[in-house]
């Protein structure tokens, strides 16, 4: 396939591999994680020793009471035959106390630990990750994916993958060593009852894995189900406007209303597997229980094990165990819904970049703006060519109209020029350079763009106009407005250039968010200068107004424009008519106009047009004037 149709997104990785990637993305943390690890080890001792020293306060009762088998006491420490059963009692009291005393302070610091690792660390920087590399991508990978699956693979996913290091790798190590210790403990105090009461372990181990096979598509499809429901929220918000138009409200509400049922079903569909595995795990962990009570209540009544630090420590440290290894669920839980995000955010962060600089990239020294264009083949998709065989040149300073029908690649052609897309074949020239030679940023900041529907920023009206040169002083954003025919009508806005624009710019019209976009890039004084059809959402007056100012602007700069009407075509040194991607007639106004073909037909229809609205006009007028 070629190069500029490559797929906008990597191909998802195994889950073998994913792991992989996984891991390697957490091994950038393992000094935060190697220390949360050795709290948690020093937890897991401490409440080991508070579960002992109430075994031994049980024992030494129980033998002060009634003369039952002598205390073991750890390490062989006794205390001293002169204290009293309150001393001695008040003295494993105070180590209780101590130690949970420890354990508050020592939690405290995990917690945070945690959060500040998972939150701080981990989210904030694949957050940035994701979106350097959404910034990076070209236009084709935004074409075919919908705003609202990026928005949720930026969001929601990147929650997921972090899910992978604080619940699998930090809760999964916890999982392993937790239990590894409370075990051998056990081990040290009887071989054969751990045993009878470790049975039902492989048995989990077996259900978490057949668990994991059986609940991962579920997840897939309930991120295609939240993606699809994104989406449905993003548009309707953006079409309001559309969408109260035409009295639309309730079958918008109804669309809504129905993804939002198959995303609520699909998580009842995993809220159903997901309760039918805990309590199975939780059987079998009663089970152990059970085998505890009946074998260690035998060996306590036979003498072969101590009640206190011998049978209570057991209930104790396994239903700890139990707990532990139920917890095997919640992790096979949390894989799952981590494979699935992390999968969807590699995607993104292994797309190819389609479009960046070479690594020897030329940087042209001053920028002229001779644009040539040599038997350019492009197409969007593979199977649909938009561009064929377009081979033009551009004079510095020169300004040249396109003119088409809808679809006939008007658009697409401009693209080309600041690099949004490659071509299939053919060059797109600049100076004498293939473009693709050429520094990125170098040749964009050399490019002004205003296109057919311009975005404005949810900021003041002079931070818009700044946007490409953020270093411009007031005089010079004053002097770009004045050229786009702004200024008069920003001064009158509540607080002139410092006024907020809504979303979008919601609170202007048509003309004058257009205006601003002129304006903007204007202040770049650039070599070249795209204008896709900028007074498509003006009218005729605001129109002249603003190619009158334009005229000093446009002198001087390779200007491509895009246009329909006759007063923007007549302005051109060259003008392309193109039809189904083909350059089918070229030359000035005049030329044209003396030759059968597209151009005529579309001027002769507007001349028509305009003498039809001239008589009009002349009509009533004179019917007022009666």
């Amino acid at each position: 396939m070629p190069s500029s149709l490559r797929s906008p997104l990597a191909p998802a990785l195994s889950d073998g591999a994913l792991i992989r990637r996984l891991l390697a993305f957490g091994w950038g943390y393992r000094g935060q994680c190697i220390c949360l690890l050795s709290l948690r080890i020093i937890l897991v001792l401490l409440e080991l020793g508070i579960i002992s020293l109430i075994g031994l306060a049980i024992d030494f009762i129980w033998f002060r009471a009634d003369g039952a088998r002598v205390p073991h006491w750890p390490f062989g420490l006794t205390p001293p035959g002169h204290w009293s059963p309150m001393e001695t009692l008040g003295l494993i009291a105070g180590l209780i106390l101590l130690q949970a005393v420890l354990c508050g302070v020592i939690n405290y610091f995990y917690n945070t630990g945690v959060a500040r690792l998972i939150h701080r660390d981990i989210v904030a920087s694949l957050r940035s990750l994701v979106y350097e590399k959404l910034q990076r991508l070209s236009f084709r990978f935004f074409d075919a994916n919908a705003s609202g699956t990026i928005i949720n693979r930026v969001t929601s996913d990147v929650q997921a993958t972090r899910m992978f290091v604080d619940g699998v790798i930090i809760q999964g190590a916890i999982l392993v060593l937790t239990p590894l210790i409370d075990v051998l403990y056990l081990l040290s105090i009887h071989v054969r009852l751990t045993v009878a009461c470790l049975m039902t372990a492989p048995i989990i181990w077996l259900a978490s894995f057949l668990f994991s096979r059986w609940v991962q598509p579920a997840y897939a499809r309930s991120r295609e189900l939240a993606d699809r429901m994104v989406l449905i929220l993003s548009e309707s918000i953006q079409g309001i406007h559309t969408i109260k138009g035409f009295a639309r409200e309730g079958d918008e509400l109804a669309k809504f209303r129905n993804a939002n049922d198959a995303a609520t079903r699909q998580q009842r569909d995993i809220f159903w597997r997901v309760s039918l595995f805990h309590p199975s795990i939780t059987l079998l962990t009663d089970i152990n229980m059970a085998v505890l009570l009946g074998y260690g209540g035998m060996l306590v009544l036979r003498g072969e094990l101590h009640l206190g630090t011998g049978l209570i420590v057991f209930v104790g440290l396994m239903q700890a165990v139990s707990g532990q290894i139920a917890g095997i669920a919640g992790i096979t839980n949390t894989i799952q819904q981590s494979l699935t995000g992390a999968r969807r955010v590699f995607e993104i962060l292994d797309a190819p970049i389609e479009i960046q600089s070479p690594p020897n990239a030329k940087h042209l020294p001053k920028i002229r703006g001779a644009v040539r264009f040599d038997h350019v083949w492009f197409e969007f998709k593979e199977t649909e060519t938009v561009l064929q065989d377009v081979d033009f040149e551009a004079q510095p300073g020169q300004c040249v109209a396109i003119l088409g029908a809808t679809g006939a690649g008007k658009s697409a052609l401009m693209s080309l020029i600041p690099r949004f897309y490659d071509p299939r074949r053919g060059r797109v020239m600049l100076d004498g350079a293939d473009v693709r030679d050429l520094n990125l940023d170098g040749l964009r900041r050399n490019i002004g763009l205003v296109f057919q529907e311009s975005f404005l920023f949810s900021n003041t009206v002079a931070a818009n106009i700044v946007f490409g040169h953020p270093g411009a002083s007031r005089e010079q954003i004053e002097r770009a407005a004045r050229m786009a025919a702004a200024h008069e009508f920003i001064t009158h806005l509540p607080q002139g250039y410092n006024t907020m624009l809504g979303e979008g710019g919601v609170n202007l019209s048509g003309g004058q968010r257009q205006r601003l976009a002129l304006a903007r890039a204007l202040l770049l004084e650039p070599a070249v200068l795209l204008l896709d059809d900028p007074t498509a959402a003006v009218d005729a007056q605001t129109e002249h107004e603003i190619f009158e100012a334009m005229d000093i602007a446009i002198a001087g700069r390779t200007t491509f424009v895009v246009a329909h009407r006759l007063s923007t075509l007549r302005r051109a040194d060259m003008i392309l008519v193109l039809d189904e991607g083909r350059i089918v007639q070229r030359g000035t106004h005049e030329e044209l106009m003396n030759i059968k073909g597209p151009y005529r037909k579309v001027a002769m229809l507007q001349l028509a047009d305009a003498e039809s609205t001239s008589i009009l006009s002349e009509g009533q007028k004179d019917k007022t004037t009666s």
